[in-house]
């Protein structure tokens, strides 16, 4: 890049022009690099990273994309709290609202391997060690707490420890930190109903099928406030708190958390990270998460 440089009459025209051909080629991400992967500052210049379109960010989630993580299915229309974060972290990058893209990405299809069609993805996933095999993750930008719904009437309704929920019928999405809490933590007795989305596990609570689902906490409130308001939110179970350090951040031991989802060995990770930390730093997670989703104090912890 220096010798590009020097005096214009150090080159020949014909020298600058094969040279300006060679890095236009190269905006696009079309390969990998493991110098921009470390995310010097050098390689996060703003609204000028190696996206899969020059100029242009873009961002994937599935479909639907439930409340209160994002609003009326809408993912581009900045509301809900990943929404709200996705373009937090586009402005970090240097790119505006009119310079982001969505993009529909499969929750299982997002965190397996295989070539994706996004430049982060932003789903509600846990980041984890085996999960990290497959696809990059990002800094943590939430701080996850699970909890358990059932029907009111119920005898799960009335749990107050987690051997209380020993003998229910429990529900959770496939793939997910949820029924990691069922099979690991809860240990039910009776083999849990697991469900392709929470679509489905939210109309077998309401049909009777299973008396209680693991959801995180957030997801806890809405679908007891306005999807299935004859359930209420029962308890959560013990986690990271909110405003971890920046070492919980990086998916450590303190507690689970929510990371963006990068292609394996992505130019963009450490980029990305970057502008998670700083919205972290400067306040912005918090000030979103109180803005969109309810507070975790107000649901008793499970033991």
């Amino acid at each position: 890049m220096t010798s590009l440089r020097k005096p214009f009459s150090a080159l020949p025209l014909a020298a600058l022009l094969v040279a300006a051909a060679a890095l236009t080629a190269c905006a696009p991400q079309d390969a990998k690099s493991d110098t921009a992967a470390s995310g010097g500052t050098g390689g996060c210049a703003p609204g000028a990273l190696a996206t899969r379109t020059a100029g242009t960010l873009t961002v994937g989630t599935d479909k639907p994309a439930y409340d209160p993580w994002f609003s009326e299915d809408k993912p581009e229309n900045g509301k809900g709290f990943e929404s709200a974060v996705a373009y937090a972290v586009a402005a970090k990058l240097g790119y505006p609202k009119e310079k982001v893209t969505w993009v529909v990405a499969p929750f299982g299809k997002a965190t397996t391997p295989g070539a994706k069609d996004f430049d982060f993805d932003i789903n509600q996933v846990s980041i984890s060690a085996e999960r990290k095999q497959a696809v990059d993750f990002s800094s943590g930008y939430y701080d996850v707490r699970q909890a358990v719904i059932a029907l009111k009437d119920s005898k799960a309704a009335g749990a107050r420890s987690i051997a209380d929920l020993k003998g229910a019928k429990l529900g959770a999405q496939v793939g997910t930190t949820s029924l990691d809490v069922v099979t690991d933590t809860i240990k039910p007795s009776t083999q849990p109903a697991v469900f392709d989305s929470n679509d489905l596990a939210k109309a077998a609570l309401k049909n009777g099928q299973i008396e209680a689902l693991v959801v995180d906490l957030p997801t806890a409130f809405y679908i007891t406030g306005a999807e299935v308001t004859d359930a209420q939110v029962v308890g959560q179970f013990e986690g990271a708190s909110h405003g971890t350090s920046q070492g919980a951040s990086q998916g450590g031991p303190q507690g689970e958390q929510f990371g963006l989802v990068l292609d394996k060995g992505s130019k963009l990770t450490g980029c990305v990270s970057q502008a998670v930390d700083a919205l972290r730093a400067d306040g912005t997670l918090a000030g979103l998460e109180k803005q969109w989703l309810s507070d975790a104090v107000s649901a008793p912890v499970l033991k």
